[in-house]
């Protein structure tokens, strides 16, 4: 391997201004926590990036791992060499003979150290001729070049760039606030966890069951789920609700068109009691406007009175084809697809009410005991931590 250093570099970072400091602090944070497992890095940040000096490491899994980062806009390869043309040219022309596959190439240098006495254009010049009298294999193409040599010259050294790996972008998991994920075993709701987590949200999840009537393989879907957004949001603690009570009371007081409605409306005041317990500022879903019954403006409103707290719907304005594909480049959709039930498919009525009235679901809530409902069901949640080396579980963390 000729590359001894990996540089990140931020994107919406950068512009953060004053509190650009905040942000790459927490970027560096996560990167070391994904790369614990690596303990010859050296990995140290810089005002406009992160280096990570590999000692041996293996590059290839380094960089899939860091591709995942949220806040890393791209990744490259590099080797450092003095600050004199002769070193220069010779790392340039050792990355291009080592990149076999590339057949075409150009020079990028800058001076960040407009002390050296080349300028950047002049570098351009000299270090493409230099590799093209060295290494037959390449011809120049300026503008879709298979490799790119960047050439950054600094005030104590020279960078050399060769490949470049693309980040997930965003913003670094830790710098949003906490939002309470309602997480089924369906498609929707992981892409949601993952949109937030982009947008430096961190991520806890709530998961209603209803046994004996979801099955176990519908709560190992969750948890398979959960495993999966861990790779992009970090440590997720996932809050299991026992639900199977306040379904059965709905299905024996609320007409069958509104039980859809008044279900949704104790889950978001369930999940609201869990938010206040785990500070989570906001409660999110994975609903898309006009997808199902409960998912109409009519619906999203009435269930939206009867909680306090944000309801974030980052899913609101796709369609399913857009949604299936992102599931799909996460690795969830295989999961998801699963042929289990989860809570709201089992007692779904023939014809659920698409236009609800807050009024009409308020007189139905009077037939049902609401407050015991939600406080036995909080009582009653199990919660499981996925995070750190192993999975802990945690059945006092409510209480």
């Amino acid at each position: 391997m000729i590359y001894d250093y990996l540089v990140i570099r931020f994107g919406e970072i950068a512009i953060k201004g004053k509190n650009k400091k905040r942000f790459v602090e927490k970027l560096e944070d996560n990167v070391r926590e994904k790369l614990r497992d690596f303990p010859g890095l050296q990995i140290k940040r810089h005002y406009d990036d992160i280096e990570i000096r590999l000692n041996g490491e293996d590059q290839d899994r380094i960089v899939r791992i860091l591709e995942k980062v949220f806040g890393i806009h791209n990744i490259s390869s590099a080797v450092k060499v003095g600050k004199n043309l002769e070193s220069i040219r010779e790392g340039v022309l050792e990355i291009a003979r080592a990149e076999t596959e590339a057949k075409t190439f150009k020079i990028a240098a800058r001076r960040k150290d407009k002390r050296f006495p080349i300028r950047g254009s002049e570098l351009n010049q000299d270090l493409g001729a230099w590799v093209l009298k060295h290494c037959e294999r390449l011809d120049v193409d300026v503008h879709h070049p298979d490799l790119t040599l960047r050439v950054e010259v600094g005030d104590h050294e020279t960078r050399i760039y060769g490949r470049e790996y693309p980040g997930a972008g965003g913003l670094p998991v830790g710098t949003g606030g906490k939002i309470l994920l309602m997480l089924s075993g369906g498609i929707d709701s992981p892409v949601a966890g993952y949109l937030l987590a982009r947008r430096g949200a961190s991520i806890e999840a709530v998961h209603f069951e209803s046994p004996p009537y979801t099955s176990d393989r519908a709560k190992q879907k969750v948890v398979d789920i959960v495993k999966k957004l861990r790779f992009y949001a970090g440590d997720i603690k996932l809050h299991l609700v026992p639900f199977t009570q306040t379904q059965l009371a709905i299905r024996e007081n609320v007409p069958e068109d509104y039980r859809v409605t008044i279900m949704r409306r104790l889950m978001f005041r369930i999940s609201e009691k869990i938010a206040a317990r785990t500070d989570a500022l906001a409660i999110a879903t994975g609903e898309s406007l006009g997808q199902v019954a409960s998912q109409t403006l009519e619906s999203m409103n009435a269930i939206n009175q009867v909680t306090d707290l944000p309801v974030l719907r980052p899913l609101v304005a796709m369609d399913k084809l857009d949604i299936s594909r992102i599931a799909k480049e996460i690795d969830t959709y295989d999961i998801s697809i699963r042929p289990y039930e989860d809570c709201c498919t089992i007692f779904l009525p023939k014809a659920p009410r698409t236009r609800p009235d807050r009024k009409h679901a308020e007189r139905f809530e009077h037939f049902l005991d609401i407050d015991a409902l939600v406080d036995e069901a909080v009582r009653a949640t199990e919660t499981v931590i996925f995070g750190g080396r192993e999975e802990r579980n945690a059945f006092s963390d409510l209480l």
